[in-house]
């Protein structure tokens, strides 16, 4: 599987369980919610930064977005 469709699903995931909104997740990762959207998706191929402020937004390590 793609890295960017992987992280995508990871992601999706991780917000879902914690009940939160595309807009909440991309407001708290101080993010637009259409990237966020385009990283769901794998869309968009996101830096190590944003990764890390998705994943604190999350509550959650980096190597939980990127993992199988």
């Amino acid at each position: 599987m793609d890295l960017r469709k992987r992280v995508g699903l990871n992601v999706q995931r991780l917000r879902r369980k914690r009940g939160l909104s595309q807009e909440e997740l991309a407001d708290r990762a101080d993010i637009h919610q259409t990237y966020l959207s385009g990283v769901e998706t794998g869309k968009r191929n996101p830096s190590l930064l944003v990764l890390e402020r998705i994943g604190k937004a999350l509550g959650a390590d980096v190597e939980d977005l990127v993992k199988k």
